[in-house]
């Protein structure tokens, strides 16, 4: 199931366009980067078993030997930048806590993974721009802190040698708030059959009594005005969000808000402003449109909201870049309403 929340993870949070679990390397691949990857085994083993006196590659003598008994419980590909990002997880749930062993031998398993995975993705796709994770979702104390070191330890290591490998740990609270929560919030839209933690979770609401709440009004009324106020800093920051882009917040949470009552009336009226919107939210279109009004319908998405009786549609033009990032904005309004 670990794999089955990852997989959806990555197709609709970090919106990989290609996701593969269990990905393995074929014997039949040309390996790249050999001299390179004998060299990184070398140093890598030598670091750990100096630090730590871990040895993490155990009885592996050679980099094919290594290689061989590579196994990534899903792989996601990236396309949509320039140079394409890849994400590879391991995942691993252990009731009563990450355990392989004793706890060093659990530390070590964990690191032999992760640097299996970035030489396999070095040596057979010739990427380094890979974000490499190993995720489980209760790992005590104890482990947790070396594993934290560990972790760290890597980062530093691998740049060191002009390697842009990031290794992540997710576990315990960010497991919740960074991977499940975020899932959650866009569980409503997927519909495919094969993504069995999704479909799971959409049958357990059908039987849960899960209610949409009612309508509610906002003491927080804002008044519009024509110049764009300086950048929110002032809200707390929810890390369910922060694995999220801008646009799919604006999808996820401000639509729902605004259909259950989260804005007021007057509020609703200002939205289809656009100075308004502009010093609020950031955006460059009025956020809000209704329905039976001439409008840019490229600008706006196709899914029509029904907020106090009325009929609107909501802009699409989210950005989150240096020269325009309306993320702040949209977080700010959000923490503001919430209840």
């Amino acid at each position: 199931m670990g794999e089955s929340l990852f997989y959806s993870w990555l197709r609709h949070v970090k919106q990989c366009q290609i996701v593969q679990t269990n990905w393995k390397v074929s014997s039949q691949w040309d390996l790249k980067n050999e001299e390179k990857l004998i060299y990184l085994m070398q140093k890598v083993d030598e670091f750990f078993c100096t630090k730590y006196s871990y040895k993490i590659f155990k009885n592996n003598t050679s980099i094919s030997q290594l290689l061989r008994q590579a196994e990534c419980d899903v792989l996601g590909i990236d396309m949509t930048a320039d140079k394409s990002k890849v994400y590879a997880v391991d995942v691993a749930f252990h009731e009563n806590g990450l355990n392989y062993g004793n706890r060093e031998v659990t530390v070590m398993k964990v690191m032999e993974k992760c640097v299996r995975t970035a030489f396999c993705l070095y040596g057979y796709l010739g990427n380094d721009n890979a974000e490499i994770i190993f995720a489980s979702p209760k790992i005590n104390p104890a482990t947790l802190n070396d594993l934290n070191c560990c972790f760290e330890d890597l980062n530093i290591l691998f740049s060191t040698f002009d390697l842009s490998f990031k290794f992540r740990l997710i576990t315990n609270q960010e497991y919740d708030t960074n991977v499940l929560k975020p899932i959650l919030l866009v569980s409503n839209d997927v519909s495919d059959t094969t993504e069995l933690f999704m479909r799971s979770y959409q049958m357990f609401k059908m039987f849960d009594g899960e209610k949409v709440p009612k309508a509610q009004t906002s003491s927080y009324v804002p008044k519009p005005r024509v110049q764009r106020v300086e950048v929110p800093t002032d809200y707390p920051e929810d890390k369910a969000l922060s694995e999220l882009k801008v646009g799919q917040i604006a999808q996820r949470v401000l639509m729902p808000m605004l259909e259950n009552g989260k804005a007021t009336e007057q509020e609703i009226v200002f939205m289809q402003n656009l100075d308004y919107s502009k010093q609020l939210f950031g955006i460059n279109y009025p956020l809000l449109v209704a329905v039976d009004t001439e409008f840019d319908t490229v600008r706006y998405y196709s899914k029509v909201l029904t907020i106090y009786g009325k009929k609107y549609r909501m802009c699409s033009q989210w950005f989150e870049v240096p020269a325009n990032n309306d993320r702040p904005y949209l977080l700010s309004w959000i923490a503001k309403h919430k209840e």
